[in-house]
């Protein structure tokens, strides 16, 4: 570029933001046109980013790499769906034309609870596969958080009448949702680096409101003892699980009422009225846009960041079924300590936190995965990774087992240097899964609205659960891993074991290390 060009005093920020093809033409081309492009790709990428994160992220306030906690009360919500496993697999034998089917189902899904969601006055914080994380806040003094969120779920519960018989290559597949509720207090922490940062809920609420989903039934909206003593005066329950209460939707549309707010659009873009003609004031908007990108950005993966960067003009990411090898790995100790900190004590552990999260991110991006987030869990805190998509490899497996050795002794030097939380020293450890095989990857969620990047199906809750079965600093392979790895690695039988949702059991394996090389 050349050194007069208005664009090279922030060449180091666009480098990753915007397109390959408009880069290199920016560096030979320096016009008010180029600049033109440059700023309308940046409007759309912003408009993007902008439904890719949680509205929980507060950019006024956020500067990238900054860690942050805060207290919040209010009714968390937690949804899963039965019946994805069946609808993926009728439509994966149909290559792209399934993919595309497959995905428009989805995105009607979706789309239809999205909306719900907004009316109804919920946040959607994250997608975990196809299950869902939403937070009512309080916004009264009145707690009546909860009633929404009840109304929500019983909306919900209803629009599934859509979904109950869906037609494929395969036959008729019906799906079905099972919606938890629970209301207490939780802690939000911004953690990371100023290049990858991350969103996360702590606290022993967030697991009790994942406790409720699981306790539930599928069609039913089912609700913690501490929810059900905030609205036991406006619904009619029917005792559920021991501690569970589960919604009667004996009301009629008058008595559900409408809902509780107008849909929120996107957050504000910025200004476009400026002389398109003037170099500077276009500068000045570039700079601004990016001054707004750039925290958002920091929530996204590179892989991830890279193809939306790409894919901007045509706003389209394809569907695809390809064949990517998954981690999971419950990050526990530290997640726990939330509730027993001390005033003053949540940034410390948050720092800690962060220190972990960011090497382990670092670890995975060296050997060419994806940490794609960390999200709840029953205990501590699941970090979901992938090897595969969307950038593909010819050893998967290889690479994930790399970065689970890695990530082992990374969490063993976390916990050497715990800080002390509330007076207690935590244990710090981890469970790791990996598993590899079929999986859908696409853009899910509402096209116009909150969406991501996502990677679901058999495999991914296939990972899940070897972690789940993984013992204190363990990592569990599937069979097919453990072929893939065993020239490399040592891998010990652990048996065939039983996982949820398998029809037989599985063999599995506990992947020990690294095999030493001939002489030593």
């Amino acid at each position: 570029m050349l050194p007069e060009s208005p664009l090279a005093i922030i060449e180091s920020r666009l480098r990753y933001l915007i397109p390959s093809e408009m880069y290199a033409e920016m560096w030979g081309n320096p016009s008010v046109e180029i600049m033109i492009q440059v700023h309308n790709h940046l409007r759309t990428l912003q408009r993007i980013l902008h439904d890719y994160t949680s509205r929980q992220i507060d950019i006024a306030q956020l500067k990238p790499g900054d860690v942050r906690t805060e207290w919040q009360y209010g009714t968390m919500m937690f949804t899963d769906l039965a019946g994805f496993t069946k609808l993926m697999e009728a439509n994966a034998s149909k290559g792209r034309e399934g993919a595309e089917n497959l995905l428009k189902e989805l995105t009607k899904y979706f789309s239809t609870m999205i909306s719900v969601i907004s009316k109804s006055g919920g946040e959607l914080v994250e997608f975990t596969g196809d299950a869902m994380l939403v937070v009512f806040a309080k916004k009264k003094e009145k707690a009546d958080d909860a009633q929404r969120a009840i109304r929500a779920g019983l909306r919900m519960q209803r629009a599934m009448k859509d979904f109950a018989e869906i037609q494929t290559p395969s036959g008729v597949v019906n799906l079905q949702m099972r919606i938890g509720i629970h209301s207490g207090r939780f802690l939000t922490a911004e953690i990371g680096t100023p290049r990858r940062m991350e969103h996360v809920l702590l606290g022993k609420d967030v697991q009790k409101a994942k406790l409720t989903e699981s306790n539930g039934r599928n069609e039913r909206v089912n609700v913690s003892s501490t929810a059900y003593q905030l609205a036991k005066d406006d619904f009619r329950f029917e005792e559920g699980n021991p501690d569970y209460h589960l919604v009667v939707d004996d009301l009629t549309a008058d008595s559900l009422g409408d809902y509780e707010i107008t849909p929120v659009g996107r957050r504000s873009a910025s200004s476009v009225l400026f002389d398109k003609k003037d170099k500077k004031e276009v500068l000045n908007n570039i700079v601004e846009l990016l001054n707004s990108i750039e925290p958002l950005a920091s929530y996204i993966p590179d892989p991830v960041l890279s193809m939306l960067v790409e894919s901007a003009a045509d706003r389209k990411i394809r569907p695809d079924f390809p064949t990517p090898t998954i981690m999971f790995v419950n990050f526990i100790g530290l997640p726990e300590s939330a509730d027993r900190a001390l005033p003053g004590e949540e940034r410390k552990l948050a720092m800690s936190f962060s220190k972990a999260f960011s090497l382990i991110n670092a670890s995975v991006n060296a050997r060419g995965g994806v940490l794609k987030k960390v999200t709840y869990h029953l205990s501590g805190s699941d970090i979901v990774i992938y090897f595969g998509v969307p950038n593909a490899h010819t050893n998967n497996e290889m690479r994930a087992a790399s970065a689970a050795v890695a990530i082992l002794e990374i969490v063993k030097a976390i916990n050497a240097k715990a800080p002390t939380i509330g007076g207690i020293k935590p244990d710090v450890y981890c469970q790791i899964g990996i598993n590899m095989g079929p999986a859908f990857v696409a853009e899910i969620g509402d096209p116009r609205g909150r969406r991501e990047f996502n990677v679901l199906g058999d495999t991914v809750n296939t990972a899940a659960r070897l972690m789940n079965r993984a013992q204190k600093n363990q990592i569990v392979v599937s069979e097919a891993v453990k072929n893939a790895i065993e020239e490399k690695y040592d891998c010990t039988p652990l048996g065939e074991i039983s996982l949820k949702g398998k029809s037989k059991p599985l063999s599995l394996y506990e992947l020990t290390g690294k095999k030493p090389k001939d002489g030593n």
